[in-house]
Order: C-alpha cells, then structure tokens, then sequence
C-alpha cells in the first residue's frame, strides 16, 4: 500500500496561483487512482480533481478551466496547479488514493489519505 505525502500549501493573493505536491512511496503507484480533496472549516470534504494512472482525468466544475492535475510515475507524484485562486478555495487540500481505474468523487472511494496541506487565499 502507498502512503501519502502533500506539500506546496501556503498563503497567496486572490487571482495568484500555487502548486500542490502529492508524493508516494511504494512500488504499486501506478496503479492507484488519485483524487484531491479539499476541507473548509465546518464543511465536509469535497473532492476537487482526480486522475488515473492511465491518463484519465476529472475536475469538479468550480475549478475546472482554473485547477490541473497532472503525474509524473516516475516521480511517484501527483500534482495539482492551481491558478486564479479565489478566496472560496481556502481549505485544507488531501491528497487520496484507490487502487483502480474507477475515479471515484466520494471520499469513501479512496483507501490512502496523506495529512493534508493548507490553502489560504486572501481577498
């Protein structure tokens, strides 16, 4: 099983970008499906974009056109481009894993979370 490690989290001005990190150990990798997620304070986790080992992707709409995932196997890492930041986008980002092909939206999909990374986005 691979664990998972966010980082790239900070502070930025509303319309600045950042990029968020998602790194694993473990051989078995490529074969995981891996989502972002995202926790405001009193609100449930919401998923925010996946993508497979195999190239297939899914953004949520409010990010889509804003937010890119991307991987890199041999890096054994997921990453996540986020741009135009709004300040709604404030949370706490995780990184999540499932073995699979299925890019699931539900947080109970995925098996392997990391310890999540803070996104604070000033107006």
């Amino acid at each position: 099983q691979v664990q998972l490690v966010e980082s790239g989290g900070g502070l930025v001005q509303a319309g600045g970008s950042l990029r968020l990190s998602c790194a694993a150990s473990g051989r078995t990798f490529t074969r995981y499906v891996i989502g972002w997620f995202r926790q405001a304070p009193g609100r449930e986790r919401d998923f925010v974009a996946a993508n497979s080992w195999n190239g297939g992707t899914y953004y949520t709409d409010s990010v889509k056109g804003r937010f890119t995932i991307s991987r890199d196997n041999a890096k054994n890492t997921v990453y996540l481009q986020m741009n135009s930041l709004k300040p709604e986008d404030t949370a706490v980002y995780y990184c999540a894993g499932n073995v699979g092909l299925w890019i699931g939206t539900n947080p109970t999909e995925y098996d392997v979370w990391g310890q999540g990374t803070q996104v604070t986005v000033s107006s």
